[in-house]
């Protein structure tokens, strides 16, 4: 440790404040942005639809679209057809002559834009899986649309757009009026396994049976709102959905023998479902663990028969945005109820035995309990319905319904990466329906918006699941190794989603990582949690922006957060402070003997030079220590750190000109430590500082990140404590994503590494002579055991 003495000549009451003061010759140089500049032209300027504080504006609208949907199930051609009313409500200030329309399952089409626009790498070896993918131009993918009419029957003019249908209106659409359509269409459901997407079918060739899980399957009515107008950006495959909210009346046809799970209320069971099948899930609704509706022997003999006929079951769905369904004749079915506020929900789990045993066990009770979790921090559950649905997909969420993957091996056995990826997904997609199903932002635009903030209750959910859950994102060592990479393979979180790179890190990790350390190290908890709630209820069946986030934490906390929105969501930027230097000061007390027993002990511990320790070896004795007459005198026996009596009068004279408060001051013992900090990674954080003392004690100092503001690059801070600090520790926690911890501590602290040892082999070298024998080489016999010359 670096250690100087500080003689403080004059006055020792000038000895605290000075040292505490910043050094001037370092302040205001930031170079470029400054980094606690206010967000000003990032953030649109607040109006009368979307105030300065976050919350909806006086005359905030939203537009309004209802359905009454009629869709069949072909179970022989794995195809879905059907016909739609739209009642689209322009409840905006604008005049309409067009409504714009999305036909997601248009990225399967020939002409698609998601496949034109698609780049890949072509490597030595392919799998079968690749291929197919890549062959996928032999799906007849894509919306078939038959008719687009207005109520009576008359067609309507409309274009179709890629992905965006537009929908010429015969007038103009006036505010407060209501419009309604029809649109009929169907299209060629597509192997998710092999082709992927948010839905389509699976098969089990075991049984020859198919399980769907569908969604996106109608046209839906786009957002018109007040800061896009149309939000009709193409759907190229990541950028997910933005939708109005409305109510649904939907009537699915399938086989006979399918059990049916969907978004919404059933409202016809007693033609779908057998009397034993009622009876269980009426007594599902009150039961506290998971009652099973249709049993796995149940289903196993559903899947060796054929149904000739078909059954429709009818759901209804209020203010929700979307629409989702499963079906199978392979679905076990399960649930059970709970109480939010008093309000009763039905928790369910929809999945072939091939799920079992862990569906069985895990999946209900996690979707009733991510919507407990998710309740208590953002707004209480209000649908009266939460189902996941097992099949291939690894997880998509809609309004009310999941879907879901991992399962166990066929013999029922599985990893513990298995069980806890299960739960965790499930956990992920039933908490999306508090975003982006509630809060509903818009994910064509912001990924973020809904996976981060969804990612960041996930791992709340998970932490009270079960005690030090391995939750795979949201603590900050967890995003280290991303943020540390070149900033070329890196896009800032506010990217369109559809530019987003490495997407799981970008929209989920990262976004999830901030949120935690704001709660934990930024913030803190209270108030954290009080603005995230305050976010959730203001914007719950809205339509919600970047801006209005950012704003409501702000406003409803107190703490201006300008300087981590900049720098975490707005740049690459990354955490890396480092300790550059300690210098170690103590307090000249002017006290003869206690500063001259000080000195002696330093003059004492200095060590001895290679010579001076060679020559008390090899000069046994010097020509003075002989005592030869006439060569000593008085420096021989002086002694210039001893304390005389002079020394104690002139200090006695001293302390009589100080004030009582100075006088104590001089004794304190007090040690002043200057510590110098660098931001080598850009982004400022708070600095967190463990001190571990001399006797081994431990405290932590939390200085905020404005700790940076006049110089967003270097500062020095100055510790004063009561006894002696023997080593700094910067994030001893890990609390903000330090990328480099081998600059954090003073003195360095060496990191260990490992490395592994193994035997060195030689490969084996090809002989050709050995597998393609020729007229100079006859073949070896197979019985023989030669082996040639060559290495097995």
């Amino acid at each position: 440790m670096l250690k100087n003495i500080l003689l403080l000549l004059g006055s020792v009451g000038l000895s605290a404040a000075p040292l505490l003061a910043q050094t001037p010759s370092i302040q205001n140089t930031n170079s470029g942005t400054d980094k606690f500049a206010q967000l000003g032209t990032e953030l649109p300027t607040p109006n009368t639809f979307r105030t300065a504080s976050g919350a909806p504006g006086s005359q905030y609208w939203q537009q309004r679209a209802d359905y009454d949907i009629n869709v069949r199930l072909d179970d022989e051609k794995q195809a879905i057809s059907g016909t739609e009313d739209i009642t689209y409500t322009n409840l905006s200030p604008d005049v309409l002559t067009y409504l714009w329309v999305q036909l997601d399952q248009n990225i399967y089409a020939e002409n698609s834009m998601t496949t034109s626009t698609q780049t890949a790498d072509l490597q030595p070896r392919m799998s079968f899986g690749a291929m197919d993918y890549l062959a996928r131009a032999d799906f007849d993918g894509g919306y078939k649309i038959e008719s687009v009419k207005q109520k009576g029957g008359k067609a309507l003019s409309h274009v179709v757009n890629h992905t965006m249908m537009r929908v010429d209106l015969p007038q103009p659409l006036q505010p407060k009026q209501s419009f309604t359509f029809s649109i009929a269409y169907r299209y060629n459901i597509n192997d998710q396994p092999k082709l992927g997407g948010r839905s389509g079918y699976e098969y089990f060739p075991e049984d020859k049976n198919y399980l769907y899980e569908i969604a996106q399957f109608y046209p839906r009515m786009a957002v018109y709102d007040d800061v896009n107008g149309w939000q009709h950006k193409q759907f190229l495959g990541s950028g997910e959905f933005a939708l109005p909210f409305g109510n649904y009346k939907v009537s699915i046809t399938a086989p006979a023998d399918h059990v049916v799970g969907a978004t919404g209320t059933l409202q016809n069971p007693d033609q779908v479902l057998s009397a034993t099948q009622r009876k269980r899930l009426a007594q599902a609704t009150s039961a506290n663990k998971p009652v099973v509706i249709v049993t796995q022997a149940e289903a196993e003999q559903a899947e060796k028969g054929r149904a000739k006929g078909t059954k429709t079951w009818n759901f209804v769905a209020k203010n929700v945005r979307d629409f989702a369904f499963a079906s199978s004749r392979k679905f076990i079915w399960d649930a059970m109820g709970l109480k939010i506020e008093g309000k009763p929900i039905v928790a369910m789990s929809y999945y072939p035995k091939e799920g079992n045993p862990l569906w069985g066990q895990y999946s209900t009770e996690a979707v009733a309990h991510t919507l407990k979790t998710y309740s208590k921090r953002t707004i209480p559950y209000q649908y009266p319905v939460a189902i996941s649905v097992h099949g291939s997909i690894g997880g998509m969420e809609y309004p009310m319904l999941s879907f879901n993957g991992y399962r166990p091996e066929k013999d029922g056995t599985y990893s513990a990466s298995t069980k806890y990826g299960l739960i965790s997904v499930i956990i992920h997609e039933v908490g999306h329906n508090f975003f982006p199903m509630i809060v509903n932002s818009d994910e064509r635009q912001w990924t973020w918006m809904d996976e981060g903030l969804n990612t960041f209750m996930q791992y709340l959910s998970e932490q009270e699941w079960e005690r030090n859950y391995p939750s795979r994102r949201g603590e900050p060592a967890k995003i280290v190794d991303y943020m540390r990479m070149d900033k070329s393979l890196q896009t800032p979180i506010m990217t369109n989603s559809e530019s987003v790179l490495q997407l799981g890190n970008n929209a989920y990790g990262k976004p999830a990582t901030g949120l935690n350390m704001l709660r934990e190290t930024i913030m803190g908890r209270e108030l954290f949690d009080y603005a995230f709630q305050e976010y959730a209820r203001r914007w719950a069946y809205k339509h919600p922006t970047p801006a209005d986030f950012f704003r409501t934490m702000e406003d409803a906390s107190g703490v201006d957060l300008d300087w981590f929105w900049r720098g975490w969501f707005y740049t690459n930027d990354r955490t890396d402070l480092a300790i550059e230097g300690v210098k170690w000061y103590t307090v000249d007390s002017k006290n003869p003997e206690i500063e001259n027993a000080r000195k002696r002990q330093e003059l004492n511990a200095e060590p001895k030079t290679l010579s001076q320790q060679r020559n008390l070896q090899d000069i046994k004795r010097t020509l003075v220590d002989n005592d030869k007459p006439g060569l000593k005198d008085f420096y021989n026996s002086y002694d210039p750190i001893a304390t005389t009596e002079a020394d104690k009068q002139r200090y006695q004279q001293y302390v009589k000109t100080l004030k009582p408060e100075q006088q104590k001051r001089l004794n304190e013992g007090l040690h002043f430590y200057e510590v110098g900090l660098r931001n080598i990674g850009g982004l400022v954080m708070p600095v967190i500082v463990q001190m571990t003392y001399e006797d081994g004690k431990q405290e932590i100092v939390n200085i905020p990140a404005e700790i940076w503001r006049r110089n967003n690059e270097q500062v020095t801070k100055v510790f004063v404590t009561d006894k002696p600090v023997v080593a700094f520790t910067l994030d001893p926690f890990l609390q903000t994503a330090d990328t480099d911890l081998s600059n954090n501590a003073y003195p360095r602290k060496l990191a260990p590494s490992r490395f592994e040892l193994f035997e060195q082999q030689q490969r084996p070298q090809s002989n050709p002579m050995q597998t393609q024998p020729s007229a100079t080489q006859p073949a070896v016999p197979a019985s023989s055991g030669a082996t040639g010359g060559g290495t097995n």
